[in-house]
């Protein structure tokens, strides 16, 4: 399992993601949507070599924790990052909860 200091995330604009590399290698990302003040995440995904390991939990904080330092709200569209704000705070952070039908 790899430690803190191996993971790292970046955000791509024009890519309209985030992604996390372990050791220089991509193990997932996260894309969004950008809009007028807000980010909307709408899928996350950690390849399966890097499942089980603090990529994807690593990946999500950091997002999130750029949206929080950009100034923008979030729009948690994808399950996983949903999931995860239910679970964990962020300063700073707004989040805009879609609506549920």
């Amino acid at each position: 399992m790899p430690d803190a200091q191996d993971l790292q995330v970046t955000r791509d604009d024009m890519s309209h993601r985030y992604e996390v590399s372990v050791d220089g290698e991509t193990a997932g990302f996260i894309d969004y949507i950008e809009g007028d003040g807000t980010l909307a995440m709408t899928h996350t995904e950690v390849f399966e070599a890097f499942r089980g390991t603090a990529a994807a939990r690593t990946l999500a904080g950091e997002a999130l924790a750029d949206v929080a330092d950009r100034g923008l709200a979030v729009i948690p569209l994808c399950p996983y990052i949903a999931r995860y704000l239910t679970r964990n705070e962020v300063a700073g952070l707004e989040v805009l909860w879609p609506e549920r039908s």
